[in-house]
């Protein structure tokens, strides 16, 4: 049996799956920031050929995650702490009119995946299992985004919201910010059912807001 991941996936969709690996390193710290990333070696690990990695950096110098210098190669850009707050502060203008549109749209297929999120939120907080939780916190925000219908608003918050919770998973692992973030989602899942569109904006944006102090905290703490 081949140990090569890649070998049954088609060219065009390759490039994105090698993309989304090497992306994720990037915003985990497997790489660090200024590292090179050479294609042949990359080809030699993941057993594939150079083609969709090379196509797979373009993407990544597109999302600003790599620099490509003339003669010299491509190296990790990641996020600085200025751009994940700017992320924030993106986030927080626009996940605030999404949860209105949401509540205007909101269907039982997406209240009752809202409820189910936040019951497994509770159980895993009690587990304080961070990973899992970061996952659902995830989930728990796109399903407000999926809720809108609008599949512009879905990909722009799904994306700024993706490497948010990438990037800034270190600073929100304390035992604190689990116990209130449960309470702010609870209160959200809250106006969500009473359809009160101008108190969940305001919670979400609170919650996002404390959040990002927690994040800024963090990089004042642990500057790179």
């Amino acid at each position: 049996m081949s140990d090569n991941i890649f070998e049954n996936v088609k060219h065009g969709s390759l490039s994105t799956q090698i993309f989304e690996l090497l992306r994720d390193r990037i915003l985990n710290g497997d790489y660090e920031d200024g590292q090179k990333l050479n294609e042949l070696a990359l080809a030699k690990e993941l057993k594939i050929s150079r083609t969709p990695i090379r196509e797979a950096l373009k993407q990544l110098e597109l999302q600003e995650l790599v620099e490509s210098i003339p003669n010299k190669g491509v190296y990790v850009k990641g996020f600085s702490a200025r751009d994940i707050d700017d992320m924030f502060e993106m986030r927080i203008s626009l996940e605030g009119l999404a949860i209105e549109l949401a509540i205007d749209r909101m269907d039982d297929e997406h209240l009752n995946k809202i409820k189910d999120v936040y019951d497994l939120m509770e159980f895993y907080s009690m587990k304080l299992d961070y990973e899992k939780l970061r996952e659902l916190n995830i989930m728990f925000h796109e399903v407000i985004y999926e809720a809108t219908q609008s599949p512009y608003f879905m990909q722009i918050l799904k994306d700024i919201h993706y490497y948010v919770s990438m990037t800034s998973r270190h600073a929100i692992r304390q035992k604190d910010r689990v116990e209130t973030s449960l309470s702010e989602h609870k209160v959200i899942l809250d106006k969500i059912i009473a359809a009160d569109k101008e108190g969940a904006r305001e919670v979400i944006e609170s919650h996002i807001r404390k959040t990002q102090q927690f994040v800024r905290d963090y990089f004042l703490a642990h500057p790179k």
